[in-house]
């Protein structure tokens, strides 16, 4: 899940938020990490908040000009008795999200690095999200999927389970709205034409995920992503809890499946008190820092 330990790291063997040797003042150290692929920049808050106005994010999440991100995560204060850190996650047009379970995994697996314990509670604007640190992976208890349409949210009343807009999507919240089209063949699904225009659908007042789902057999699914705010992504952790639980609710697979997302696997269950676990890696993939001042304000 990470690169292995050098001398002076801490217990989980990851260095310090201190900046590096070569750095000065003038700049905010950050880590980059994935989870099956869906890839962060996170940044330390918890002593104080960073100028991170939504020009400065998208300028800093962007891949030519940028340090590149689907999203920057900044880890704060907790304000919530019994969690460890608030995670707030910005998309890389700025926008802010509820929910991300591959940064999750992410933030965690820092945690664990600081502290060497294996469980933690880390805290978002949709809710706790109680997370693991084990040999095989990170798992977390992504909460409840919520089926009212009015808990998604839809503009309107209608059958979650197949929505009346193009491609029959079936409908939940992870925290964060999404929608998941069920295909025969997803290598020719329109995933980059159909899913921004089911993004920005007019039922979907807080903009949508879309899920483009093929199920190969009961307990697993080929998954791609269109995230609300970041365009086409290799994994999203909340769009595999959501299309196991709609694959479900459509009778086309089991409560568990392994879910196959373009940057690697994800193993998700919807238990029977209506909890979703998904499991996965957590990876740094380098750390650095930077000088905001040099993006836009």
């Amino acid at each position: 899940m990470g690169s292995g330990r050098r001398e002076g790291q801490g217990p989980g063997g990851l260095p310090s938020w201190g900046p590096c040797p070569y750095s000065t003042a003038m700049l905010t150290p950050f880590r980059k990490m994935h989870g099956a692929g869906n890839d962060f920049v996170v940044m330390d808050a918890r002593a104080g908040g960073l100028p991170l106005a939504p020009a400065r994010i998208a300028a800093l999440a962007d891949r030519h000009t940028g340090i590149g991100c689907d999203q920057l995560i900044t880890l704060e204060q907790p304000g919530a008795d019994g969690a460890d850190v608030f995670m707030r996650i910005h998309n890389a047009d700025g926008s802010e999200a509820g929910a991300c379970g591959n940064a999750t995994r992410c933030v965690a697996w820092l945690l664990h690095g600081e502290s060497g314990r294996r469980g933690y509670v880390i805290q978002t604007v949709s809710g706790l999200l109680p997370a693991v640190v084990g040999e095989a992976g990170v798992t977390v208890d992504m909460g409840a999927a919520r089926l009212d349409w009015q808990e998604i949210p839809l503009a309107e009343a209608a059958d979650t389970l197949a929505l009346p807009i193009e491609g029959r999507p079936a409908a939940v919240s992870m925290g964060n709205p999404h929608a998941t089209l069920f295909v025969e063949n997803l290598a020719a699904a329109p995933v980059t034409a159909l899913g921004p225009l089911l993004e920005h659908h007019p039922i979907f007042p807080e903009r949508a995920n879309v899920g483009f789902a093929q199920v190969v057999a009961p307990d697993r699914i080929r998954l791609r992503v269109w995230e609300r705010g970041a365009g086409l992504t290799l994994a999203c952790g909340s769009g595999a809890c959501a299309a196991l639980v709609n694959a479900h609710r459509r009778g086309l697979t089991g409560r568990r499946a392994v879910l196959e997302l373009d940057g690697g696997v994800l193993t998700i269950e919807w238990r029977p008190d209506g909890h979703v676990l998904m499991t996965g890696p957590a990876v740094l993939a380098f750390q650095g820092s930077v000088d905001l001042a040099t993006y836009p304000p």
